[in-house]
């Protein structure tokens, strides 16, 4: 790492720690949100797909959707107004999915329709100041990104691990962990995974202050 990549980590670490979605301050493995369908229902790769999707269809517009209504309406009508805004734009969003995945959406169950109540796409009414729309398109974009990115890896782990598979292709005969795909194990991988995430962030952030320190 250069001595000017690293004094920019050190001087804006913190602001990085609050705003960077991906890894240093992910919205399910560092924040905790979106559990609920991850933990209970993204037991596969296929399954993966089907949340992702609504995910990606679902957050970012209800975000911008619901910022811009938001200016009409009183404060302590905002977690009314991202609700609907959810509700509202989920019907497409289920049409589609309806189209691409059939059947399969049962798979996911009530995890599905629960997305419009899920706090990784309505968590943002509880901040009392009115958000940008340029604000929130790029912060949607973000929380999404760092969503699926824990969703799949989350999902690969425990297909893996609880069936030997991935995608329903068999890869082991034995599952090396058969209660990965239950309920009670994607409480335990997710907490380990979490975990292992917090201390690679803390291990960056003390990476980043020793390369700056030796540069200069």
């Amino acid at each position: 790492m250069n001595l000017e990549r690293a004094l920019y980590y050190k001087e804006n670490m913190e602001r990085l720690m609050r705003t960077e979605r991906l890894f240093l301050n992910n919205p399910v493995l560092i924040t905790g949100l979106g559990l609920a369908p991850i933990v209970v229902a993204a037991t596969s790769l296929n399954n993966a797909l089907i949340l992702g999707l609504a995910v990606l269809l679902l957050l970012t517009p209800t975000r911008l959707l619901a910022a811009f209504l938001s200016r009409y309406s009183y404060m302590r009508f905002r977690g009314v107004v991202y609700t609907l805004s959810a509700a509202l734009l989920y019907i497409p969003v289920y049409l589609i999915e309806r189209a691409v995945f059939g059947v399969g959406l049962s798979m996911v169950g009530l995890y599905l329709p629960l997305l419009v109540v899920e706090p990784i796409i309505i968590k943002r009414y509880e901040r009392p100041q009115l958000e940008p729309m340029g604000m929130a398109l790029r912060k949607g974009i973000a929380t999404t990104g760092g969503f699926l990115m824990a969703l799949f890896l989350v999902a690969t782990l425990r297909e893996f691990l609880g069936a030997g598979s991935l995608f329903g292709h068999v890869l082991v005969k034995a599952a090396p962990f058969p209660l990965a795909g239950s309920t009670a194990g994607g409480f335990i991988l997710v907490g380990l995974m979490a975990a292992f995430w917090r201390w690679l962030r803390n291990l960056f952030k003390k990476y980043v202050n020793m390369e700056a320190k030796r540069e200069i």
